[in-house]
């Protein structure tokens, strides 16, 4: 009877916990960001402005205000690359695997709002995206802290203390936006995904929160860009839902 009533408490909690996000969007890591970045925005970094990750919105931003979004109709996605010391502690077949990812993911979600092309060309907008910081999830210890009450309570106070779930693995990036033809910066911003608290995460691979913030992020960034072109909203009112 104890047995089956802790069983009826663990599916209980995970029931709970399955209807929660696979990612949540957080504050940018500073120590990834630092004063001048990664060094991938070089200059630009300076026009960055802080966002409300509460609403969806990256930690940091900027968006051109002289930029005409109705003339872009075309996308050229760069190769993901890794940029600074935090990114460069992953080993290297792990950087190529996650790059192949996540350019996997960003051409997906482009090529379902606009056509994505391999050449600069008038009314192209060219996306430039760089990792800065990834951290790797603990599976198996990761679902235990999300199952067993005893261990969620720990899990609970060491996210309060690091800004995430322990255990759980996290994605940092820092991207640009620029007109293919002539260079000219359209938007800039620095984003920081984090895994969340639904079960689906809990026993993926070492990086699957990774490229569930990968996912996430390709597809924000698709739907955001084609609000703009469309006209069906401003910077001011970025992210779409």
């Amino acid at each position: 009877m104890i047995r089956m009533g802790y069983l009826t408490v663990v599916m209980g909690a995970a029931l709970l916990v399955a209807a929660c996000a696979t990612t949540t969007n957080e504050p940018v890591k500073t120590a990834a960001a630092g004063a001048n970045g990664s060094g991938f925005l070089g200059k630009d970094y300076a026009l960055l402005t802080p966002g409300e990750t509460s609403k969806g919105q990256a930690g940091l931003r900027y968006y051109n205000p002289a930029t005409r979004w109705a003339q872009y109709s075309k996308v050229m996605v760069d190769p993901v690359t890794f940029w600074g010391d935090e990114a460069g502690k992953v080993p290297a077949a792990d950087q190529q695997a996650l790059s192949a990812y996540f350019n996997t993911a960003l051409e997906k979600a482009f090529k379902e709002k606009f056509e994505v092309v391999t050449a600069p060309a008038p009314g192209v907008a060219k996306l430039q995206l760089a990792v800065v910081d990834v951290e790797a999830a603990t599976p198996g210890l990761r679902t235990i802290s999300m199952v067993a009450p005893q261990a969620r309570l720990l899990s609970t106070v060491g996210s309060a203390a690091s800004g995430k779930q322990v255990f759980a693995g996290s994605l940092q990036v820092e991207t640009r936006l620029v007109d293919a033809s002539t260079g000219q910066l359209l938007a800039a911003a620095v984003a920081r995904s984090v895994g969340g608290t639904s079960m689906k995460t809990a026993a993926q691979w070492q990086w699957g929160d990774a490229e569930n913030a990968m996912n996430d992020f390709s597809a924000r960034a698709a739907a955001n860009l084609h609000a703009l072109t469309s006209g069906s909203a401003t910077p001011a009112q970025l992210p779409v839902k």
